[in-house]
């Protein structure tokens, strides 16, 4: 019997524990079902909170941030870059055994619920920082019902995401007062600074702050926030993680009772980003920050001399990396008059006579001119399209690289003519341009009739320095370098010594920073409404614009007088190479002469004036003359008799003979030995019907020439001069010391106040470019 009730008793014991244990497991299986279920019903939503935008310089400088929908800032921030002082405070203080709990820990449990025992009030509620995240992710009231919520959702944030995870989405997510969320955000909030850089007297305000955001806002109650700041730095003393030297020091240390405002040092670029990337929370630019907050400044005190509904805009390239490093879209973004609030680097605008060296340079490529070719600065007689120079005068017969250097419009659009308004703007669409124009593409294009903007110049301009290739200019590092062509890289470097050539005035531009040269080139709008500045320089190109924002004049205000100072500030700025283009192996140096434009050795006796010019892949091509005459040539060939007279065959003719001309209206700007009834023989009498030759066939007969004015005694008014001349067709254009003074109507005539006292030479054309210039002194006038 004692056997079977010991056999017995064993049984029972055995079969207990296998009821227990398969009740273990059936529990086990149902709770892990049970879980996993949940977890299907209620999936977690880690992504459901909104960031903030912050947009960072190119060393995670703050530039701009920008809220959430919502209105909170919440800045994203990596593990990897918090301080460890951070996070030493944090989990010391917060939760020691973060990384070894499976997201709820038992014993801080029991300490809360002896702490609420003991007080009669729920002062603590043990939770994890795996709990205040999924409070945070999922907020429940602070009930039991909600804890055990909250104790579920820890459980289901440990099976999906790492310790690590976890964490980051605390340090992202933890309130810091206000609609402050991340410690990122707490940190530029409250601080000033990034959390790599905090003290450890900050890192223990910023550990206990999250616990009580509203009490222990360090701007509005600076003595609450100080004594739980002590009261973290105490627990880093007792569990030896600091030792008291650091604790009394940082005890020492005040706490900042202030808010710092969001950075507005990028304004308009962070703006620009900020539409174009909506749904990126941290936008890492090119820009220098140094450089944008000393070239911001710069604008900003520039166009304090300037009237106060003025703005200006500056954009630094570097040609190289095609990185924007400085970008100020305006003077004050936070100026009403000025409209600060207008991007400038964006804005379409009448670029002036900055297109004028892309014209040039593409014109060579196409084998129309050389750097010295003759280039005609007259009226353009008969003419759809006649412009006049900034200057309201002509400067008769100049190189290109004179009407270039001195931003001549007529020489200009004399190209153009030649070249193809459709193949110009084609060609520069196609370089990556921005251009908007209302109607088909014309002659005035090269004049500022048409609108582009700061970047889309800037961009154009990186093509002198990049071999004709024209590179967009990069916000971001992550961009894709984009280039086009534009011209080839001989006509590009030829534009370069062009544009850096010094000029008469501007000795001191061209030379700021000892001996980098830098290439410029400004422009002016019509009616003075935009002022322009480019430069390149080093490594950078840097382009200036100038005016009212709502496109008003600025009268008396243009490019070399209002843009260029400020260019020369932004230069003084840059950190400036010694940066020089090689000498392609295509472009070479050879003595041309006017009025042919070929080189010395085909002109024989035939060269006037000799230019030193540089010349690409060889090709010299001969003087661009008229586009309404296909057959007209300055080379002029006819047969003369033994007298030397024009003559033909039939008539006398028994030589034949050729002679350069200069292009039509050149007369007035020429030496009279070089005119054409000087160059060409008189017709022989002996042949009546041999064709006219182009020349002076006009003559003023209102004053003679070498006459001397003067005021008769008795003659109290100044009087006037007629202007009369015989032998015009259409219209009269009259000139005095080359400068336009009258244009009249055909068979009219006119008069010239006497001028003040000196010597004058006085000039008329007609719409035949036919011509008579007389000289004539005035004396006696007081």
């Amino acid at each position: 019997n004692r056997c079977f009730f010991r056999s017995s008793s064993r049984d029972m014991k055995k079969q207990r524990f296998k009821y227990i244990a398969i009740g273990v497991f059936s529990t086990l299986v149902i709770g892990v079902a049970t879980l996993a279920g949940l977890d299907a019903l209620f999936p977690l939503d880690i992504h459901q909170k909104t960031w903030a935008t912050l947009v960072t310089a190119r060393d995670g400088t703050p530039l701009r941030a920008f809220a959430d929908k919502n209105g909170v800032w919440r800045y994203p921030v990596e593990i990897k870059d918090v301080s460890p002082l951070y996070l030493s405070a944090l989990l010391t203080y917060e939760d020691q055994w973060f990384y070894h709990h499976p997201g709820i820990n038992p014993f801080a449990f029991i300490r809360a619920f002896g702490q609420n025992l003991m007080a009669r009030q729920i002062i603590s509620g043990g939770s994890t920082l795996t709990m205040q995240v999924a409070r945070m992710l999922h907020p429940t009231k602070r009930t039991l019902g909600g804890k055990w919520l909250q104790i579920l959702r820890a459980l289901q944030l440990e099976y999906h995401l790492t310790k690590d995870e976890i964490l980051s989405l605390y340090l992202n997510m933890a309130p810091f007062g206000a609609n402050i969320e991340g410690v990122q955000t707490a940190c530029f909030t409250w601080l000033g600074k990034q959390v790599n850089e905090i003290s450890h007297a900050e890192a223990a305000l910023l550990a206990v702050l999250p616990q009580a955001p509203s009490f222990h806002r360090p701007d509005r109650h600076p003595d609450r926030a100080r004594k739980a700041r002590d009261k973290v730095l105490d627990r880093m003393e007792k569990f030896k993680v600091w030792t008291k030297t650091i604790v009394v020091q940082a005890k020492k240390e005040p706490v900042t009772a202030q808010r710092f405002v969001p950075p507005m040092t990028a304004p308009l670029a962070a703006r620009r980003l900020f539409f174009k990337y909506p749904d990126r929370s941290h936008i890492a630019t090119t820009l220098d920050y140094d450089l944008q907050v000393h070239l911001k400044t710069i604008v900003h005190d520039y166009v304090s001399g300037l009237s106060q509904d003025q703005s200006a805009a500056v954009l630094v390239v570097n040609h190289r990396s095609l990185d924007t490093i400085a970008y100020v879209g305006s003077a004050d973004f936070s100026s009403v008059q000025r409209k600060g609030h207008v991007d400038m680097i964006t804005a379409i605008r009448s670029p002036g006579s900055t297109l004028k060296p892309f014209l040039y340079g593409l014109a060579m490529d196409k084998g129309l001119i050389h750097s010295h070719s003759l280039l005609m600065d007259t009226p353009r007689y008969q003419k759809e399209y006649d412009p006049g120079n900034f200057s309201k005068g002509f400067s008769g017969p100049v190189t290109m690289a004179d009407a270039l250097r001195l931003s001549l419009n007529v020489p200009a659009v004399q190209v153009l003519e030649h070249y193809s308004p459709q193949v110009f703007y084609d060609q520069m669409v196609h370089a990556g341009a921005r251009l908007k124009l209302s109607g088909r593409p014309n002659l005035s294009m090269v004049l500022g009739g048409v609108g582009t903007n700061l970047e889309s110049l800037v961009r154009l301009y990186t093509a002198i320095v990049r071999g004709g290739l024209t590179g967009k200019p990069r916000l971001l590092a992550t961009a894709p370098l984009q280039e086009r062509y534009l011209m080839s890289q001989g006509a590009a470097w030829i534009i370069s010594q062009i544009l850096s050539h010094p000029m008469p005035g501007f000795e001191g531009v061209n030379r700021l920073a000892g001996h980098t040269p830098m290439a410029w080139k400004t422009g002016t709008s019509y009616g003075f409404r935009d002022a322009w500045a480019i430069g390149i320089m080093g490594e950078y190109v840097a382009g200036v614009w100038v005016g009212r924002p709502d496109g008003s004049p600025s009268v008396g205000q243009y490019g070399a007088s209002t843009a260029i100072p400020l260019l020369r500030r932004v230069f003084d700025s840059l950190p400036l190479s010694d940066f020089h283009t090689p000498q392609p192996s295509g472009v070479s140096k050879q003595t041309i002469c006017w009025p042919l434009g070929l080189p010395q050795k085909e002109t024989k006796n035939h060269c006037f004036v000799r230019h030193d010019a540089w010349i690409l892949d060889n090709k010299i091509p001969m003087t661009l003359n008229r586009t309404d005459d296909p057959f007209s040539s300055l080379l002029k060939t006819f047969w003369v008799d033994k007298n030397g007279l024009r003559a033909q065959p039939s008539c006398g003719g028994i030589k034949k003979v050729s002679t350069p001309v200069w292009p039509q209206g050149a007369g007035p700007w020429i030496p009279k030995r070089w005119k054409a009834e000087n160059l060409l023989p008189e017709p022989s009498p002996n042949c009546p019907n041999i064709a006219d030759i182009p020349g002076n066939r006009m003559r003023i007969t209102s004053l003679s020439d070498k006459s001397v004015l003067t005021r008769p005694p008795e003659q109290q008014n100044r009087g006037s001069i007629p202007l009369n001349a015989l032998g015009s067709r259409g219209k009269t254009y009259w000139f005095l010391n080359r400068e336009p003074i009258a244009t009249l109507d055909p068979g009219s005539s006119g008069t010239l106040p006497m001028p003040m006292p000196g010597n004058y030479q006085m000039c008329v054309a007609d719409d035949t470019g036919r011509y008579d210039v007389i000289h004539f002194s005035v004396i006696g006038l007081k």
